[in-house]
């Protein structure tokens, strides 16, 4: 089993910043990619952005510029700096990661709350 411990989450006013923090733990042989959705109240969960593990990352376009997606390999934690937050962002934030060739995990989610 793996599990996944979101933190970071909180209430930040427009414009502010958040970092959301991810680890993942278990029985952990290679991680492929890691990753960041989010949901909002009455709206299908959404990816935020994702890291594979050459490095590689991508960005919806509505973070883009503003989100930056980054991953600790020696402690199997992906980490999420958002930048100028708006309202729109506010949602249950996600960690998910695809390990051990295939297998996918999610975390329970941590809450942002951007207020204007």
């Amino acid at each position: 089993q793996v599990q996944l411990v979101e933190s970071g989450g909180g209430l930040v006013q427009a414009g502010g910043s958040l970092r959301l923090s991810c680890a993942a733990s278990g029985s952990i042989f290679s991680i492929h990619a890691m990753g960041w959705y989010r949901q909002a109240p009455g709206k299908q969960r959404e990816l935020v952005a994702t890291i594979i593990s050459g490095g590689s990352t991508n960005y919806a376009d509505s973070v883009k510029g503003r989100f930056t997606i980054s991953r600790d390999n020696a402690k199997n934690t992906v980490y999420l700096q958002m930048n100028s937050l708006k309202p729109e962002d506010t949602a249950v934030y996600y960690c998910n990661t695809i390990v051990n060739y295939g297998m996918d995990y999610w975390g329970k989610g941590t809450l942002v709350t951007v207020s204007s």
